[in-house]
């Protein structure tokens, strides 16, 4: 036996599902591109602590410029994210997945990798959502869509 309810819930659970995907998409681009930004700024933080001694060893060049570097990828992901969430928030999963296997190789920041997990689900949930809006922009100028 299905219910599908009423039109009042199925209409407040369509209003939840495009406000939700307003947010992640929202939060999913915004973050990205102020954290590559940061890259170059040194605001928040001394980035190159966060870089695994072993992924240094890999990656041509310096620490710095391996942040540099991470950080035009992560604007990339966020401006990605806002034109087509659909494939960025895959994008952007991934990237936090490299990010948290960084992290466990350098082993002192568990609790930002845990952090990091979260947010992976949270770029998962938003890819998802958008299949539902394919066609969705968080600029669109139309109130039907999200």
């Amino acid at each position: 036996m299905t219910t599908t309810g009423t039109t009042e819930e199925r209409e407040l659970g369509s209003r939840s599902t495009k406000q939700a995907f307003r947010l992640l998409h929202t939060v999913f681009t915004v973050a990205p591109i102020l954290f590559g930004l940061d890259k170059f700024f040194e605001m928040l933080t001394d980035w190159e602590r966060y870089l695994a001694p072993g992924i240094d060893r890999l990656v041509p060049g310096s620490a710095h410029q391996a942040m540099l570097a991470v950080g035009v990828i992560e604007i990339v992901a966020g401006l990605l994210v806002a034109v087509l969430p659909r494939i960025g928030g895959y994008v952007v999963a991934a990237w936090l997945l490299a990010i948290i296997v960084n992290l466990l190789l350098i082993g002192d920041y568990y609790d930002v990798a845990l952090r990091d997990f979260g947010l992976l689900v949270g770029a998962l949930a938003l890819a998802r959502l958008a299949a539902s809006f394919p066609t969705a922009r968080w600029w669109s100028r139309d109130r039907s869509t999200p």
